[in-house]
């Protein structure tokens, strides 16, 4: 499944930089370097739509990729693109073009509008933020002064026999503004390293 319009679609996207795809959303996220601009799900290439083209997409008939985060229905600014398109391979490059400055802009007003609460961070929920307070980490300053390794050892202080693993590569990620799943295995084992 996916796997031939991925193929297509990340060979069309050689003419940007660093173009590379991820799992995400039950599909694969295509990214040029650390910005996700299209989707591939369902055997559909899905781009990114701005402010500029959302309404354009919409009126065309296009419709966002819908799925579930914990049961409840997310849609995404993704929208499918019509099968004719790929007779015109030059509209979909134009499309992915407007698609990957748009995602770079919403990337740096996001980057630069840093949260104000725990929960609200990269991989972290209210019950994390919960669990931090109660291990005596209040504010997201207090977070990133103190440190993932830090702030697990409090966790696992507050919180014996509870705190998996996964949660350090949470805070690590929620710290360095990334999802978990990206931090490299030689962080993973410096932070192990660490821990011991």
């Amino acid at each position: 499944m996916d796997k031939p319009i991925l193929k297509e679609s990340l060979r069309l996207f050689s003419c940007f930089n660093n173009v590379k795809s991820r799992s995400m959303f039950g599909g694969f996220g295509i990214f040029a370097g650390e910005t996700m601009f299209a989707l591939v799900v369902n055997d559909k290439l899905h781009l990114r739509a701005n402010a500029k083209n959302e309404q354009e997409y919409k009126k065309a008939g296009l419709k966002p990729y819908i799925y579930k985060k914990r049961g409840f229905p997310v849609v995404t600014k993704h929208y499918a693109i019509p099968d004719e398109w790929w007779n015109d391979t030059g509209k979909i490059i134009e499309q992915a073009t407007r698609s990957l400055d748009a995602a770079k802009v919403d990337k740096e007003t996001k980057e630069k509008a840093s949260p104000d609460r725990i929960k609200d961070l990269p991989n972290l929920r209210l019950a994390n933020e919960r669990m931090l307070k109660k291990a005596g980490i209040f504010t997201v300053d207090e977070l990133m002064e103190a440190g993932s390794i830090n702030a697990f050892k409090a966790l696992q202080d507050t919180h014996q026999g509870t705190v998996s693993i996964d949660l350090l590569w949470a805070l690590e990620g929620a710290i360095s503004g990334q999802h978990w799943s990206v931090i490299p295995k030689d962080r993973r084992s410096e932070l192990l390293a660490k821990l011991s």
